[in-house]
């Protein structure tokens, strides 16, 4: 049965899209968690780190146009002593980023 099941799922990943299998992989990462870091650098000097992001998200245009907006946004725990832990008093907040002003760095934390 386990076999029969696999089969199937594996045949309508086949018949789908590249951009489906990508939606697809997207939501089983955004399921499971990245446990991610968001350092934002200006001037070469650190000066924001938020973590435990499990996605950012690019925003959409309104009016159907399918277009995306020039930001992406998400929400994380702002790492104010930059020490990859979230301390008591660390708060989850919502942030935005700009794709056209904001340095910044997206990875996976290493702690």
């Amino acid at each position: 049965m386990k076999v029969l099941v696999s089969s199937l799922l594996f045949l309508g990943l086949l018949g789908c899209t590249q951009e489906s299998q990508n939606k697809i992989s997207r939501s089983v990462q955004n399921w499971t968690g990245t446990n991610g870091v968001l350092d934002v650098i200006s001037s070469g000097k650190l000066m924001y780190r938020f973590i435990n992001i499990d996605k950012m998200t690019t925003a959409d245009a309104t009016g159907g146009g399918g277009e995306s907006r020039a930001y992406r946004y998400g929400y994380g725990v702002m790492d104010a002593n930059f020490n990859y832990v979230a301390d008591p008093g660390e708060k989850k907040l919502y942030f935005e980023i700009s794709d056209y002003s904001t340095s910044y760095i997206f990875y996976e934390n290493p702690q």
